[in-house]
């Protein structure tokens, strides 16, 4: 299986979507802005190859309309937006 175009498409969205935004004072922030990314990628992204579904959906059980709350990374360049347990 050729992994190779994956690997690009990645590195597109984390260069147009993070790190073209953003000034970095040294590695530290740099890593964080990545780390941050990661995470938002994996946990909190609706992927399009996936019918808009996240990778790895949590498990929550809650009440029908429960109020719908934002988390937001890197000071809210990155959002998600989900309802509470």
């Amino acid at each position: 299986m050729n992994l190779n175009a994956f690997a690009e498409r990645f590195v597109r969205s984390i260069k147009s979507e993070c790190l073209n935004r953003m000034i970095f004072f040294g590695q530290a922030s740099l890593r964080h802005a990545i780390t941050q990314y990661i995470t938002h990628y994996h946990w909190e992204r609706n992927h399009q190859g996936l019918e808009n579904r996240l990778l790895k959906p949590p498990c929550i059980v809650s009440e029908p309309h429960p109020p719908v709350k934002r988390r937001k990374r890197l000071g809210g360049m990155l959002n998600y937006y989900y309802r509470a347990a």
